[in-house]
């Protein structure tokens, strides 16, 4: 079957042969061609088989790779001002939080992985808020389900606490250098029209919330492309928090000292008491003392092995590490050996990816309060056993595995299925993506969401920030290693990427797409590692998504053996995968919901960066 999407657009290489090739017309005289009229010579036209519809930004001063182009411009010109990746993806995450709110909103969460050039380190900046203290599985028990919009969708906003702490880790400059643009945009940005649309999609759900209602429908008119669109409160907000952070440094000269200073503003002063009181009016949960006990977390990677690179990615608070497991299930079951885009390549890699998604469900949580078997999950052994399972047709079972033996030790905690909520749940919305690679090498990869405007965003009181959407993840199954407790993590989709060679770096790639995101990561790195396609050419490449297993939004949904696929992908090629038992949603030629961006090291030391042509990416650098 078909399904329409508003990502569908883009033309196949062979319509862009179309349009750019074949018969000239002769522009001077305006003449109609004629059969018999030669092809012209086009110089600026490439004629190769790495030919993409965008061009793959190359460079060895920095390259930044976003979701829109003012957040790109944030970090460019925080590179061209001497700061490195670091201090480019927090302004770009801070410009992001105020033009992308249809995707991501200043009191979102910011999971972050950063890659240190001088030591060679790779830390985890966690960026993931926890559940408020009075939210329990029994307080929503009755309705069965945790909303996703509204004063009680959210964790604890983290997108701040994290952007300090990566600034404090491994930036240069101080909270109130990386917002000075932000808040700019804050005072006003021009309208775009993907927002526009959005903005008028979501008047109605918006209209439940008085405070986001005036806020982003200033006067009841909804905002159109062009004009100019304030934020007022969210721009006094900012700069409460740039100028504790500048008063601070120019009193103590202490960078560190002023980062904390900023970002203490915000989580334990008066923006944190109106935010509380806001929320405890409007029926929520979350108290003042559940943002000034918040305290994101430094860690290490969650690591492994595929391909001859190492994958970087968080921990099993996150679905992150399906990435590892599923490229390893494909590295065991043989991918490599096969032809790229073929029915035997697509299969073995939805294959692999049903599997790794079936065992997150079954045995992903925050580790503070669940015993995951972390080391039989990343088991390159388990990943063998698993690969086995395999078979020449789609399965249309979950199929949980036995990690546990992997691990040296007896199962601690009973096996978790997953299942289906059978209550109406609110929209869920979206996510972007921020990676910055700098000239030494540096790298920044960042997944920010929450905040959203789509089903209806919610600000708290005066304060201009929208809060996060994160809560609705959480399961309420008193079994689930993810079910709800206060102050726990929830397993958040958001899956920052990093890649090295060697211990070198290699890259940083993120998308938006929920539980898409380490789906479409993985459909790019399998072309780029495997079989060393170009970057931008492993991005534009067709795509699948499986929808088999259960999701992590709203209702858990789950939809056994279904295959989005983009009809760039032959149809010999579909119809092989329909045989073997793929239930096909055939998209448009880029239709598959998602958006690579990446910027990393080239083999040959050069920097590069790519970025999706689905839903409009940016990037440059030079």
């Amino acid at each position: 079957m078909t399904k329409d999407r508003s990502t569908d657009f883009g033309l196949s290489r062979r319509d862009l042969a179309g349009l750019l090739g074949g018969v000239a017309v002769a522009a001077a005289a305006g003449a109609p061609a004629t059969a018999q009229d030669k092809p012209a010579i086009e110089p600026t036209r490439l004629k190769s088989a790495g030919e993409t519809l965008r061009p793959e930004i190359v460079g060895d001063f920095g390259i930044v790779a976003a979701g829109r182009h003012y957040a790109v411009a944030a970090g460019t010109q925080m590179l061209a001002a001497g700061g490195n990746a670091t201090d480019a993806g927090v302004a770009a995450v801070f410009a992001a939080a105020v033009t992308e709110i249809s995707h991501f909103g200043f009191g979102g969460e910011a999971p972050s992985i950063i890659y240190d050039a001088k030591t060679q380190k790779v830390s985890v900046i966690n960026g993931q808020g926890v559940a408020p203290g009075l939210a329990t599985p029994a307080y929503f028990a009755k309705a069965g389900v945790i909303p996703g919009n509204g004063p009680n969708g959210g964790t604890i906003p983290a997108m701040v606490d994290a952007m300090a702490s990566a600034l404090a880790l491994n930036g240069t400059r101080t909270l109130h250098e990386v917002m000075e643009y932000a808040i700019k945009l804050a005072d006003g940005f021009v309208m775009y029209n993907f927002l526009a649309e959005v903005f008028a999609s979501q008047k109605k759900a918006t209209s439940k919330y008085k405070t986001a209602y005036d806020t982003y429908y200033p006067d009841g008119k909804v905002p159109v492309t062009g004009e100019i669109f304030r934020q007022p409160n969210l721009a006094r907000t900012m700069r409460i928090i740039a100028d504790a952070s500048r008063a601070t440094f120019a009193k103590t000269k202490n960078r560190k000292a002023a980062i904390t200073a900023g970002r203490d503003a915000f989580y334990k002063g008066d923006i944190a008491r109106r935010i509380g009181a806001a929320m405890e009016q409007d029926g929520g949960l979350m108290r003042y003392d559940d943002l000034a006990r918040y305290q994101g977390k430094i860690e290490p990677p969650v690591s492994g092995d595929v391909f001859g690179y190492t994958i970087c990615k968080g921990g099993f608070w996150s679905q992150g590490p399906t990435l590892i497991m599923a490229l390893q299930i494909a590295e065991a079951a043989g991918i490599q050996t096969m032809e790229p885009g073929s029915a035997d390549y697509l299969h073995t890699l939805t294959e692999a990816m049903k599997l790794a998604f079936d065992d997150r469900n079954a045995f992903f949580g925050d580790p503070d309060f669940a015993t995951v078997p972390a080391k039989g999950l990343l088991s390159k052994a388990y990943a063998a056993e698993r690969a086995r399972q395999i078979g020449p047709r789609a399965s249309l079972e979950h199929r949980y595995g036995d990690p546990w033996k992997y691990e040296g030790r007896a199962r601690t905690t009973p096996a978790f299925t997953p299942h289906k909520i059978e209550k109406p749940v609110g929209p869920t919305a979206d996510t972007t993506a921020i990676e910055v690679v700098d000239k030494d090498g540096n790298l920044f990869s960042c997944t920010p969401s929450s905040g959203w405007l789509l089903g209806g965003a919610y600000i708290a009181g005066d304060t201009g920030v929208p809060m996060s959407n994160r809560l609705t993840v959480f399961d309420l199954d008193p079994e689930s290693p993810n079910v709800l407790v206060p102050y726990k993590r929830p397993r958040t989709t958001l899956s920052p990427s990093m890649v090295l060679k060697d211990g070198k770096p290699f890259l940083a790639i993120g998308t938006p797409g929920g539980d898409n995101q380490d789906q479409q990561i993985a459909n790019v790195l399998v072309r780029l590692l495997a079989f060393g396609q170009p970057l931008q050419a492993s991005i534009e490449a067709p795509r699948i998504n499986s929808n088999h297993f259960h999701g992590s939004f709203g209702r858990k949904e789950d939809a056994p053996g279904e295959l989005e696929i983009e009809s760039r992908v032959p149809d010999a090629v579909r119809a092989d995968l329909t045989a073997r038992g793929h239930k096909l949603v055939v998209l448009g030629p880029f239709g598959v919901s998602t958006g690579i961006v990446a910027a990393g090291v080239a083999p040959g030391g050069n920097l590069r960066g790519g970025a999706d042509v689905r839903r409009e990416r940016y990037v440059f650098g030079w």
